[in-house]
């Protein structure tokens, strides 16, 4: 196992800053999850920890050695692609043994690596195929096996279960999750898919435009958002906003706009609360409380959206859309009007400004 460590890295491609003095520790043996929407410079840092492109400044250690500038086959990983990249006219077992071959691994080895990665994948029975005769899922598993037999120290993941059907996604993301468990490796994983990173992730890097927004677990990230961007990226529904002003008021903090009036003293404020100031309150759907309040609070039904364990409703509240996450078999009609109210002890709060969490 090895720890990655990635200090003021800059990345510039093609006159662009795609990066701009990134610091990023990975810890010996964790699953970090690269987290962001297209282009905000997850897949280029990456494939600069490879070694596939190369840095404009700053500097990429690997167990604790330089390797800014090392050849990848001197780096010590393993990089699963999106797009799996096998060899057409080998079979499986030919293509996870052949960088072995390439680099002179005794066949003894070779076999006990192929056997023991075949084993963790369930690929046994496909050893003999080609990859015309795989399913997506198949080739996949053999890319990632390929990845495996190198016993890299670092195994790096870029999209991998991208171009898989949702049923596919799910079961490789728990054998992923297991297969961590098994190796104990360093595994790097980007993607945009907030339930891969979720469910994978120990920590997560939320990026945007180059920049990583927050870095924690996916427990903190989902509940205590350090900004609005994270805040919004994460969740489906996503986060409900409410703009308003916050001020001190008889020593209780009051969130108001003209259509409702909370008490947020109990919020975990960053720091104490001064003057008067522009907001954004935020609450996850799962926090709005349906059906039930004092009628301070009252919206119409504007859709319901069935999921099988539960049911999100959509309410019009004075022309903003708020989502609501049903669990009980509560009577409810599109148009109805009913009460809500806000899980004020689970809600967030951000600068107006700034949209940084208060």
């Amino acid at each position: 196992m090895s720890n990655v460590a990635i200090r003021n890295l800059q990345i510039q491609l093609g006159g662009n800053k795609v990066i701009e003095s990134l610091d990023l520790d990975v810890k010996a043996g964790e699953f970090v999850v690269l987290l962001g929407p297209s282009g905000c410079g997850k897949s280029t840092l990456l494939h600069s920890i490879a070694g596939l492109i190369d840095t404009s400044g700053g500097q990429i250690e690997i167990g604790g050695r330089d390797m800014t500038w090392a050849d990848p086959k001197d780096r010590g990983i393993a990089l699963v692609f999106q797009s799996y990249a096998l060899y057409p006219t080998m079979n499986v077992e030919a293509n996870m043994s052949f960088g072995l071959r390439i680099s002179g691994t005794p066949k003894a080895e070779i076999a006990r690596r192929v056997t023991r990665a075949s084993d963790m994948l369930q690929l046994g029975p496909l050893l003999k195929r080609k990859p015309a005769n795989l399913s997506g899922g198949q080739r996949q598993r053999v890319a990632i096996g390929r990845a495996i037999v190198r016993e890299a120290d670092v195994m790096l993941f870029d999209e991998p279960l991208s171009n898989l059907d949702a049923k596919l996604r799910t079961e490789l993301r728990r054998e992923l999750k297991q297969l961590h468990q098994q190796l104990g490796a360093t595994m790097i994983y980007v993607t945009h898919d907030q339930v891969e990173a979720m469910t994978l992730a120990q920590r997560m890097a939320v990026m945007k435009g180059g920049v990583v927004q927050q870095f924690d677990t996916p427990d903190v990230i989902y509940n205590r958002p350090a900004n609005l961007f994270v805040a919004t990226f994460l969740g489906s529904p996503g986060m409900n906003l409410f703009r308003g002003t916050l001020e001190q008021q008889d020593g209780r903090a009051i969130f108001s706009n003209a259509h409702m009036t909370l008490d947020v003293s109990g919020y975990a404020f960053q720091q104490p609360l001064t003057g008067k100031r522009e907001c954004v309150l935020g609450v996850r759907p799962e926090d709005v409380a349906i059906g039930h309040g004092d009628g301070a609070l009252r919206a119409n039904v504007s859709l319901i959206e069935a999921m099988g364990a539960h049911r999100v409703v959509w309410l019009d509240f004075h022309g903003v859309q708020l989502a609501g996450i049903v669990q009980q078999a509560l009577p409810i009609e599109s148009g109805a009007s009913i009460d809500f109210s806000l899980r004020t002890g689970r809600i967030s709060l951000f600068d107006g400004a700034s949209e940084q969490r208060l």
